[in-house]
């Protein structure tokens, strides 16, 4: 949006230039959590953002580029003179220096991992942050000579220039990484950045967020279109249907497709909470042997999400026939989605898989999206969620993938192993929650594996299923490392699995974390 008007309806918000780092998710979630509103964008869209922004500050990210290099990353210059403070973070501090008349040079000593460094300025970035810190650092560069204006605001044993400033210019430069969780005072250094140098309100809170997205929604949907919510009953979708429904009331049409991959009682809980409970109107439809049927003979994982995607685009599109208006689709798409799936950004991010609900969509899908969740992270919707009144047992459920069992099923999906692994993740589920053992896992679920092993049941030789155990901590589902549980717990979760599900005869416990490998195994 770049008139006035709208500017002034926005949030006062920080850009994040993305210049190649991994951690500008990990800065974004800082920011946001700080209470602030945040957009990343690539150095060649970041001018036009800036100025299309209700602007309260810019952060410059690392890259792994030389700022010296040819192919070296270039911020428009014009974003130093914007008005607003700059924060710039590993290659951000080094280019901002270089480009206002400082030197860069190749380090005598690279520093990689935990540093200690000494607060010379206590002050601005620094306030309430004295002596020394440990903090991580990842360069093999370094400013040599600052800029005119500039001074050391914190120096390590091999680096005079750990973090600097220019103050009358609100310009500051920090050598080393805040954003990530080996830097022990980071985010009191972000805090400070955002409170005491950009004076942010502090004002994206859960409130704050469903009246821009309710506005939103109304303002693309207008006064007479109709929305065709696909409703999986995970927070993501529920949260969504919660918003459309306060900006759009009775226009909004919910879909619930029983695709024949869902986990046990799926279709009961979304029924009793959305239609008795939000009165919302909530048709279902029973698409499970359509959806099976498509996947019969399909092994590739990509082949089978974009399949999947497919079917319920197409389900939605017979079902919004109905309704005379409805030329929207509604989806609860979230920020990490469509990071893992396309280079949002213009960017070069690498696609790792395509989510149903991104990358599975025909380009002649006739209907315009509603996405208000696209920005946000999970810890965000949930609290949007609990700002809503949704009960916790939906709030707090652990995410699960659009294409359903069928990414939990290795190779082919047939209904013999659906209902094998239906059983398994009930049994999963029920002993992990039952013990009290969820707090704080991100997910805890089965995974049916194409691997058949002998066993002895009953004195007989048995040549069946195996059956993965996947259990992750995480924040947000764009890092995870996996979680060791009780050994009695995993003992009767073994033990009832391979008593109680015929065609598993073996439970493996999967111990790999997100990178390198996903949470999901398909």
């Amino acid at each position: 949006m770049s008139s006035a008007s709208n500017k002034s309806a926005d949030p006062r918000g920080i850009l994040i230039v993305d210049l190649g780092t991994q951690y500008a998710q990990l800065i974004a979630r800082i920011v946001r959590e700080a209470g602030s509103w945040c957009e990343i964008a690539p150095p060649s869209l970041a001018l036009a953002k800036a100025q299309a922004m209700n602007l309260g500050g810019i952060i410059l990210s690392g890259g792994p580029a030389s700022v010296y290099a040819d192919d070296a990353p270039q911020v428009p210059v014009e974003l130093l003179d914007a008005g607003v403070p700059v924060l710039g973070i590993c290659y951000g501090m080094q280019w901002m220096c270089r480009t206002l008349g400082g030197e860069v040079t190749p380090a005598d000593e690279r520093e990689f991992g935990h540093t200690s460094i000494v607060i010379e300025q206590a002050r601005d970035l620094f306030q309430d942050v004295e002596g020394r810190t440990v903090v991580w650092m990842s360069h093999g560069d370094q400013v040599t000579a600052l800029p005119a204006g500039f001074e050391a605001y914190a120096a390590s044993d091999t680096c005079a220039s750990a973090a600097v400033g220019d103050r009358a210019r609100r310009l500051y430069g920090l050598q080393f990484h805040p954003e990530v969780s080996h830097t022990v005072r980071g985010r009191e250094i972000v805090e400070n950045f955002l409170i005491s140098v950009c004076e942010m309100p502090s004002d994206w809170q859960a409130d704050s967020i469903v009246e821009r997205e309710v506005a939103r929604v109304r303002e693309i949907v207008g006064e007479t279109g109709e929305v065709v919510l696909g409703l999986s009953g995970g927070v993501d979708s529920s949260v969504a249907a919660l918003i459309v429904d306060r900006a759009i009331g009775p226009r909004q049409h919910c879909i619930f497709v029983d695709n024949g991959l869902l986990r046990t009682g799926e279709r009961e809980t979304v029924e009793q909470t959305f239609r008795e409970h939000f009165g919302l109107d909530l048709t279902v439809v029973d698409a499970s042997e359509r959806f099976l049927a498509r996947l019969k003979g399909v092994v590739d994982p990509e082949q089978k999400r974009k399949i999947i995607g497919h079917e319920f685009v197409e389900v939605f599109r017979e079902e919004a026939k109905r309704f005379s208006n409805a030329g929207y689709l509604g989806q609860g798409t979230l920020y990490p989605d469509v990071i893992e799936s396309v280079a949002v950004h213009g960017g070069n991010t690498a696609m790792i898989k395509s989510h149903h609900n991104v990358g599975g969509l025909p380009e002649d899908l006739e209907m315009d999206l509603v996405e208000p969740l696209r920005e946000l992270f999970k810890d965000e919707v949930r609290a949007i969620g609990r700002h809503l009144g949704l009960d916790e047992i939906v709030v707090g459920r652990q995410p699960f993938p659009g294409p359903g069992l069928a990414v939990r099923i290795v190779g082919e999906v047939t209904p013999e192993e659906v209902a094998i692994l239906q059983e398994a993740d009930a049994i999963v589920t029920g002993e992990i929650e039952a013990a009290g053992a969820d707090e704080g896992l991100w997910q805890y679920f089965a995974v049916l594996l194409p691997v058949k092993s002998v066993g002895v049941m009953g004195d007989a030789r048995t040549y069946e299923n195996a059956c993965a155990l996947r259990v992750v901590e995480s924040r947000d589902g764009m890092t995870a490392d996996w979680t060791y549980l009780d050994h009695e717990l995993l003992r009767r979760i073994s033990n009832r699995i391979i008593n109680e599900v015929r065609g598993i005869n073996r439970v493996v416990l999967d111990i790999s974390s997100k990178p390198p490998s996903t949470i999901e195994w398909e």
